[in-house]
């Protein structure tokens, strides 16, 4: 890296760091009402855990838990599982992992109608975690509808000039990398699309004045699309950033290739170009702009470092855009906002309302927790059915955070995805390869970085967790728990194939980022029994696992480096090759005369499983 380099990561790291919590302007807007507060909450103490369970509130897009460990008087605090995003919750049940054993604890539950608007809390109940982990049961029974898959749809990429890139990182070439793992997503998880920021950069040259005249070049979005479809997916056109020569304060700029996030200083020309470009697109690639690819208006409007314009100024970048892609071909698939930390929906689907601006899907982000249930926001203004789209999601907001490298951030990969299917159309994960380059290029095999798959093209557990979902069968099988966190720590994903194979994915995971690492106290010993078998029947059993001691990168790596070293010489990356894999262990188990099949497991916290049942031949 140059010293030139290395000043500009520094300095756009530094700008990041000291912007990224400011909100470009407040809550503008809608009529998000005030729910009452959830009924029936219980909390029932298990081992290090508290399992919570209220009863659903009409209109509520998540719950805010609230905890006491004075007493039901107070002080009570928003209970913080270290997501550094949104706090809220989707639904119950809730393992709260943060406690003390043996210390009594309260809780209080409220009801959001908007991510900003919260009610009165409920009723407070007490609670104590104990000291020993009691056993799991994970029940698997008869079919109950096609298996969801919210991963499909997209997954991020960093800025897809990168994808074209001739440069190095750790010695490794970023476009092939890249271009890589986003074939592998295509290829080995199903992905259709991938969105990125930034088609609109000066580096892609789509915009410049000559003589005070706007001109239009589309040729490097040409090359970048080209390579896109090249690879077998298709693009989400995120309409960002604004190009130099439009800008009204070109001076306003994110990230390490200083993107710029400032207004047009003419909203004609701003028309012009999106109008133009989405007409070439149209020209070029045909139909299946229409069936097949979306526009995003910008990206994270509602934080100061992605807009230097104020909200409403943001409202009209969003109608003049999307008229501009309508102004094409009706059909065109158009949406927002695109917001950070599920922020913006209840303004802009007020907004639509009262200027009839479409908004064809609703898109938001959130890290660190599942994401939250837009369905009644949607139902509340009219537009029931809309897709929702989670354009961004993940384990954590922050860059360089050792938990993206983690088993941990495999497990909470399941939870959402399992929270997500039958509700969300769309939940894309942030991103899919280390070449990354927002806050400066990687400064190392493994530093934290938001991809799936390293430089040098090992996989995390996270795409390990996606690989395995995938790997289920189109039937989705009906899935109970009994025991010490079943349904709230240890949860399962069970589907059977049309040849009569059956997954059981199961995960021992506590949203609590403290507890990343590992924490004994949580593992728990899982019975899985599996029943509808044909009694006295023989079935193969394929286990593969990822935790400490199975496909976990991150171990690997740190048990073979010399301290400081930040890449793998030629001999390390051959060894991490070669442990780039799931291992399988093979056994038989007998249905019982009940049809009923029990498999044994220990599940520590975090860790995941998949069980596969064959039957076996003769």
């Amino acid at each position: 890296m140059t010293t030139d380099q290395s000043t500009r990561d520094h300095s756009a790291r530094s700008d990041w760091e000291a912007r990224i919590g400011l909100a470009s302007g407040e809550a503008f807007g809608g009529d998000a009402p005030e729910l009452p507060a959830p009924g029936g909450l219980e909390a029932v103490a298990g081992g290090s855990q508290v399992t919570l369970t209220w009863e659903p509130v009409a209109g509520a897009i998540g719950y805010l838990l609230h905890v006491s460990d004075t007493g039901p008087e107070g002080p009570w605090a928003e209970l913080d599982h270290l997501s550094g995003d949104v706090r809220s919750v989707p639904h119950p049940p809730y393992a709260d992992t943060t406690g003390t054993p043996g210390r009594e604890r309260w809780y209080r539950v409220q009801s959001m109608s908007d991510v900003h608007v919260g009610g009165p809390l409920s009723e407070p109940v007490p609670a104590t975690p104990g000291h020993d982990a009691g056993p799991v049961t994970v029940r698997v029974g008869e079919r109950v509808g096609p298996l969801a898959r919210p991963w499909r749809p997209m997954i991020g990429s960093e800025h897809l000039s990168h994808t074209v890139s001739t440069d190095t990182t750790g010695g490794r070439a970023i476009g092939e990398e890249l271009s890589a793992a986003l074939r592998a997503a295509h290829d080995e998880l199903g992905v259709e699309s991938v969105r990125a920021h930034a088609i609109l950069c000066d580096d892609l040259g789509v915009y410049r004045e000559v003589d005070g005249e706007p001109v239009h070049d589309f040729s490097g979005v040409d090359r970048v699309y080209d390579h896109v479809r090249s690879l077998g997916l298709y693009p989400v056109v995120e309409v960002s950033y604004m190009p130099h020569d439009l800008a009204s304060d070109p001076s306003q700029t994110v990230f390490d290739y200083r993107a710029i996030i400032s207004p047009p200083k003419d909203w004609q020309r701003w028309y012009d170009l999106v109008r133009d470009l989405t007409a070439h697109l149209l020209e070029r690639y045909g139909d299946e702009v229409v069936e097949k690819w979306s526009f995003e208006v910008w990206n994270e409007a509602n934080l100061e470092v992605f807009w230097s314009g104020t909200p409403a100024e943001y409202l009209r970048l969003y109608d003049v855009t999307a008229d501009a892609v309508r102004s094409v071909d009706e059909r065109l698939v158009v949406g927002g906002p695109s917001s950070a930390a599920s922020g913006w929906c209840e303004e802009l689907l007020a907004h639509a309302g009262r200027t009839g601006s479409p908004v064809d899907f609703l898109s938001t982000h959130t890290y660190g927790s599942p994401p939250l249930d837009f369905r009644p926001m949607l139902e509340r203004h009219g537009r029931a059915g809309t897709p929702i789209w989670w354009t961004e999601w993940g384990v954590t907001p922050t860059h360089f955070n050792e938990v993206s490298d983690a088993v941990f951030s495999g497990t909470f990969l399941l939870r959402g995805m399992a929270s997500a299917m039958d509700r969300i159309e769309a939940l894309s994960y942030w991103v899919v390869s280390d070449h990354f380059e927002e806050l400066g290029r990687p400064p190392a095999l493994l530093h934290g970085g938001f991809g799936l798959r390293t430089v040098g093209e090992l996989r995390k557990p996270r795409w390990w967790a996606l690989a395995l979902l995938e790997r289920l069968g189109e039937h989705r099988l009906e899935v109970t728990y009994e025991g010490d966190g079943g349904g709230s720590l240890v949860e399962s994903v069970a589907a059977v194939d049309d040849d009569g194979s059956i997954g059981v994915l199961v995960w021992n995971a506590t949203l609590d980022q403290g507890k990343a690492a590992g924490h004994a106290p949580l593992d728990r010993d899982v019975v899985v029994e599996v029943s509808d078998l044909r009694p006295g029947t023989t079935y193969a059993v394929i286990e593969e696992r990822v935790d400490a001691d199975h496909a976990d990168l991150a171990g690997t790596w740190h048990r073979m480096r010399e301290e400081g070293q930040a890449w793998p010489t030629e001999e390390q990356w051959e060894v991490l090759r070669r442990a780039d894999r799931l291992e399988q262990e093979v056994s038989t188990a007998v249905a019982d005369e009940d049809g009923v099949l029990r498999l044994r497991a220990t599940l520590p916290m975090p860790s995941f499983a998949l069980l596969t049942l064959r039957e076996a031949p003769g």
